[in-house]
């Protein structure tokens, strides 16, 4: 031996390559852990009329939303609402937007339910492959990381 301490363990999670059936969701500790501003990042995917109408609104300003699909009624801040709205139109997601924008607006629209690169594919129109290159690499885009290492 040579005195030589061992190598500490890597982080758990750092040995787990992200693969096709890996599920994704936005992981928003990582807005909280990075100090990035989320409410700048979500107000972006509003429509610029929308976007307007919210540089004065005060953040956490709450409103009553009645899910039309089953009828329960639960409470969102006001930009939560827009972003539902937003969500209904039939361009929230299309080819115009980047793969990283268009990953998040899914995640948007079905409650951050996560989802694998080969889910991903059939809502976005982009290969799985470039959806796990993409969200599965070293670095992270916009929160957007693998469940697993949450």
């Amino acid at each position: 031996m040579t005195g030589q301490k061992p190598k500490p363990p890597p982080p758990v999670g750092a040995l787990l390559k992200p693969k096709l059936d890996t599920k994704f969701h936005i992981d928003y500790s990582w807005w909280e852990n990075n100090d990035i501003e989320l409410r700048s990042y979500l107000l972006s995917h509003l429509p610029p009329d929308q976007r307007e109408a919210f540089q004065d609104v005060p953040e956490g300003q709450v409103v009553d939303y009645v899910d039309p699909e089953t009828g329960e009624v639960f409470q969102l801040d006001s930009l939560g609402m827009a972003l539902k709205e937003a969500a209904a139109a039939d361009d929230f997601i299309d080819a115009q937007i980047s793969l990283v924008d268009c990953v998040f607006r899914i995640f948007l629209t079905n409650g951050n339910t996560p989802l694998t690169p080969t889910e991903l594919e059939e809502v976005t129109g982009r290969p799985a492959a470039t959806i796990l290159r993409t969200l599965g690499g070293l670095k992270v885009y916009q929160g957007l990381r693998p469940v697993e290492l949450s």
